[in-house]
């Protein structure tokens, strides 16, 4: 048994990010008395019913595991919510840790997880961590309850809500990261208690940063439920300044608008890999966009349009913008694979002078 099974530590997650949480949980001792995670969802061409990434996990490690459609007692499924209820009971943990859920935790759920009445809480530092790439300690957790953590990627309170790697990547941030949270009722508004900075590099997508993110996460929450063991945690309440919402990614917004700037469009691209997939329409099909680089030095010409196609190499396929020219790297056609763009040019027959449409087609 290892030096963490003491603590027993509720899991509440759903996708890979959540699933290397976990795991990192697993391996360092914890006990895990119980996992949530959503309920198994159509995937696939063939649709049919998949199990999330944590419930894979657990399963494979024989963890309990529950899957209520909701937690709200007053809710569509109060049948779940108490199901639920019962279970988080009996499992008589120390913490629940959250990751990427995808339910709200209502309050019912914070006052079970949150220390008893005896405790008074940790004090409470009077200003945000410094920054720096080192993790830092947000005082003194000695209650008997941890309440709820939460994995969060980004360095908030800059870009709360669901799609924090997604928008950080398209607004052109430098840098990101994780902030382990106490959760409260707010979106994404509890107090801080260890964060990490990790650079935004020049070619991540939301893919790769998402692996990058999803191992810190995981280390770091490993690293601060150590830290609650010996009372060095400490609760730091979020900055007024800075707030940012990351909404949640809609299809529609996979459209190019090549009325935008190279560098704004490039954003999008690399944000919205490998989902929803930034995509334009060229004569009746859509093509795929997977990777694109801004050419320097290479002027628009005057005559061409925003999406019109004014080059095509072995390199890339250069499209003028509404601000300098964009060359396509890797792309898709319906029905195909991704490809480089000069295998995928002599498959598509792509000359100068084609356009891809310049701007998405407006929702109804």
């Amino acid at each position: 048994m290892g030096e963490n099974a003491w603590m027993r530590v509720i899991f509440a997650g759903t996708p890979e990010f959540a699933r290397v949480a976990l795991a990192q949980l697993h391996a360092a001792g914890f006990e895990i008395p119980l996992v949530l995670t959503q309920p198994d969802r159509p995937a696939g061409r063939g649709m049919k019913l998949q199990a999330s990434s944590v419930k894979q996990f657990a399963l494979e490690k024989q963890i309990p595991v529950l899957q209520p459609r909701s937690l709200r007692l007053d809710g569509k499924y109060p049948e779940d919510a108490a199901a639920a209820r019962d279970a988080l009971e009996a499992a008589r943990a120390d913490v629940m840790v959250v990751a990427a859920y995808g339910l709200i935790l209502p309050q019912w759920v914070l006052d079970m997880m949150s220390r008893d009445e005896r405790s008074e809480g940790p004090p409470r530092a009077s200003s945000a961590p410094s920054g720096g790439s080192e993790p830092h300690a947000v005082g003194s957790v000695g209650a008997p309850k941890l309440g709820c953590l939460n994995i969060h990627a980004s360095l908030l309170p800059r870009w709360r809500g669901a799609a924090p790697i997604h928008r950080a990547i398209e607004a052109g941030d430098s840098e990101t990261g994780i902030t382990l949270m106490q959760m409260d009722a707010g979106l994404d508004t509890g107090d801080m208690l260890l964060v990490e900075k990790l650079p935004i590099a020049p070619g991540d997508t939301t893919g790769t940063l998402h692996d990058k993110l999803a191992s810190l996460g995981a280390r770091l929450v490993v690293e601060a439920l150590e830290l609650a063991a010996c009372g060095g945690l400490r609760p730091v309440p979020q900055p007024g300044q800075g707030v940012t919402y990351a909404h949640k990614i809609e299809k529609h917004e996979a459209a190019i608008d090549w009325r935008q700037s190279a560098a704004v469009i490039e954003r999008r691209i690399r944000a919205f890999n490998p989902f929803p997939g930034a995509a334009s329409a060229l004569g009746g099909d859509t093509v795929k966009f997977w990777q694109a680089v801004m050419v320097p030095g290479v002027q628009r010409p005057q005559a061409a349009v925003a999406g019109q196609i004014i080059a095509v190499s072995p390199d890339g396929v250069d499209v003028a913008t509404g601000d300098g020219v964009l060359r396509a790297t890797r792309l898709q056609k319906p029905g195909g694979k991704p490809l480089d763009a000069a295998e995928f040019a002599r498959g598509f027959a792509l000359q100068p002078g084609m356009g891809f449409q310049a701007s998405p087609e407006k929702r109804a």
